[in-house]
């Protein structure tokens, strides 16, 4: 595990790159632009080993179950090298997804190509955009990490969350996320 931080080189107001990959749930194709028109959109990337995503799984499943209702699309994207990794595989992202009682689709990136679209760098990677595709917010869930002894809340990302589906501008501020590295293919 090599601790590394979100790029947070996508700027504010770029426009979130296409991709259709599909749902390893449902097995329904899911792309970016089928969310055009949502209130907001979460793209998560992440992956089932991670002790950082460990950390803040089930206050995801609360944020998206509290968010979605309200016109929050939440994507979830592993682009682990599978072979090297087989707790990111389809088959056991899937078996995450049910554990964890995720409604929101959760997608493998095996050729890694959309992880280098958005410059994704580390699980858990978050990228919110507003109902034009725009990015709104890059950064991290909030302030706590395995190591700290800071309760779970979202604080952050909730923010964004609120002023993005409201129309307003996200905080200046943005903290990049922590994470463990994507495992690249060699």
């Amino acid at each position: 595990m090599a601790r590394t931080y979100s790029t947070m080189t996508m700027a504010i107001g770029s426009l979130a790159p296409d991709f259709t990959l599909m749902d390893v749930v449902t097995g329904a194709e899911v792309s970016m632009s089928g969310f055009i028109g949502q209130k907001a959109i979460l793209l998560i990337f992440f992956c089932r080993h991670c002790p950082f995503v460990k950390h803040l799984q089930e206050e995801l499943g609360r944020l998206a179950s509290e968010y979605m209702p309200r016109g929050l699309a939440v994507i979830g994207i592993s682009s682990n090298d599978a072979v090297a990794y087989p707790m990111d595989s389809p088959q056991s992202l899937k078996e995450f997804a049910h554990e964890q009682g995720y409604k929101f689709p959760i997608c493998f990136d095996g050729e890694q190509s959309v992880a280098r679209s958005y410059d994704a760098a580390c699980t858990p990677d978050f990228f919110l955009f507003d109902s034009n595709l725009r990015l709104t917010y890059r950064g991290q869930f909030d302030d706590s990490r395995p190591s700290l002894d800071i309760p779970v809340t979202g604080k952050d990302l909730k923010e964004a969350i609120e002023a993005t589906m409201s129309g307003h501008p996200c905080m200046e501020d943005q903290k990049p996320s922590l994470g463990c590295n994507i495992k690249w293919k060699s």
